[in-house]
């Protein structure tokens, strides 16, 4: 495959206009990007509901369209996955991409339409590696294949000819055919639906190919690559694929796996930061030394912003691109061309440069554990803890959880819950198994990672000792008022600073 790469590497240097669009054009690009959109909108059942009229102005848009979550979509989501046309989008949809669920749905199914996946999610990759090839001028990458880990595709509940899947594997189904060609293993192979079949085959079918990048979720790229030691039979990865150049990695934070990648790979291998998600494709790195993220703000989708006041929770009301400031929390509102119209995907941005626009991903709008892509809420921790209460007649006090992270020498990770009880479960195991049992029926992503104990290992239970929680808020100078205990967090900063109390 050597020949493929001079041709390939030419044609993505020569798209210097894009460069210069994203980092010079982000406020007219946007403006346009809202007239394309409005466009589209008059002529669908949401355009007509709200008021859409040809000339729109941006704040005729904020008036008329309150900020949307997916409940508030739902109505219309649900029509388009019956195979109803021209109800949030100007045209017909196929297939709908599954995502973790809310406090009133298990999963989410996100629109993906013809339009969203040329606009968005492949002008994104393009510039992805438009970018890549920027920074790595002599890049030898598509002299071999890349490995994409994805998903696979999923039966739908409804009887519609529109399809489902994870973004990946949607996005792997509907890949240009010489994207298809610089992938390994085959697509059969990628889009299985048996997780431990899948990692086995992937590993059997690439350990003797030219492997020049990796790209998928951390957490479970790790599994991957250990699969492929043991295959192989070689103590190092450099020994496997010594040309690897990147890995293309996005979904959770990378901070917690980056040292166990760093003994893995060859220490030339660049690690790539990016942002996508089922919603849509928003940013990826694009310097050497620093993973802040580009906004990718020619890429078919409008931006909005709401302040997060982070005195009392309130937000304010939502901005323009041409508003933000630097260093502040937003949360992060998408208009996109699979008719998300200004939907608050959860996530919370702080910009850390406005020329060009990048920014960092600060968290989510609430609590939340996403180490391995299970994408665990509190609404889902509180009901699970209230019935193994009700289940095992415990009474809680306080709880905080946090994530047990994979080690080197292990492949899966975990949560450990620390609890305060009034009144202790009479069987600690029965509540351990309701707590998880209830997780997995409210959190499709969690069942997933649990599932014959995937990636995710059962909950550990630690029972704090009295008055554990109300010492550590006193410590803090937190006691009273509408101070609280986080619920869950990403990181173990939290829960190792209490165990050590």
């Amino acid at each position: 495959m050597q020949f493929l790469n001079p041709p390939i590497r030419a044609y993505f240097g020569s798209r210097e206009e894009r460069i210069v669009s994203l980092y010079e054009h982000a406020l007219e690009t946007q403006q346009k990007w809202f007239a394309y959109l409005i466009r589209n909108g008059l002529k669908t059942k949401f355009g007509r509901d709200f008021g859409f009229t040809p000339n729109m102005s941006y704040e005729a848009f904020q008036r008329n369209i309150p900020v949307q979550n997916y409940n508030a979509l739902y109505p219309y989501i649900e029509r388009v996955i019956k195979g109803e046309d021209n109800v949030l989008w100007n045209a017909r949809v196929d297939w709908v991409a599954k995502s973790s669920g809310t406090t009133q749905a298990k999963s989410k199914y996100i629109p993906v339409t013809g339009d969203s996946l040329k606009l968005n999610n492949y002008l994104s990759a393009k510039d992805s590696l438009t970018f890549y090839i920027e920074l790595f001028q002599e890049t030898e990458m598509f002299a071999g294949k890349g490995i994409t880990l994805g998903g696979s595709i999923q039966p739908l509940e409804w009887d519609t000819k529109v399809k489902c899947g994870d973004i990946s594997a949607v996005l792997m189904e509907n890949m240009p055919a010489i994207g298809e060609y610089l992938k390994a293993p085959d697509k059969e192979i990628l889009l299985n639906g048996d997780w431990n079949t899948k990692l086995h085959l992937i590993a059997a079918h690439t350990f003797e190919e030219n492997i020049t990048s990796i790209s998928g979720v951390p957490s479970w790229m790790l599994l991957v690559l250990k699969e492929v030691l043991k295959v192989s039979e070689k103590s190092s990865l450099a020994e496997v694929w010594p040309n690897l150049e990147v890995f293309f990695h996005g979904g959770v934070a990378f901070a917690p796996y980056r040292e166990e990648y760093e003994k893995l790979l060859p220490k030339s291998v660049f690690f790539m930061n990016m942002y996508n998600a089922s919603e849509g494709f928003f940013g990826f790195q694009d310097q050497r030394f620093c993973d802040d993220l580009l906004l990718l703000t020619d890429n078919g989708i409008f931006y909005e912003f709401l302040e997060l006041d982070d005195r009392n929770g309130d937000r304010k009301q939502a901005i323009p691109l041409h508003e933000v400031e630097l260093h502040k929390n937003y949360a992060l509102l998408i208009t996109t061309p699979a008719g998300l119209w200004r939907y608050e995907i959860g996530d919370t941005i702080m910009f850390t440069s406005l020329r060009p626009y990048r920014f960092q991903v600060s968290g989510r709008v609430t609590h939340f554990i996403n180490a391995f892509g299970e994408e665990l809420v509190v609404d889902n921790a509180d009901k699970a803890l209230a019935e193994a209460c009700r289940q095992t007649g415990a009474i809680l006090t306080d709880y905080t959880a946090a994530p047990v992270f994979l080690k080197t020498t292990e492949t899966k990770g975990g949560h450990q819950w620390l609890i305060e009880f009034s009144t202790p479960p009479v069987d600690i195991e029965k509540f351990k198994t309701v707590l998880d049992r209830t997780l997995k029926s409210q959190n499709s992503d969690y069942e997933a990672k649990r599932t014959g104990d995937l990636m995710l290992l059962p909950p550990e239970i630690i029972i704090a000792p009295e008055g554990a929680f109300m010492k550590w808020l006193a410590k803090k100078n937190k006691l009273g008022g509408q101070h609280k205990i986080p619920r869950l967090q990403n990181d173990r900063k939290l829960m190792d600073e209490m165990m050590r109390e």
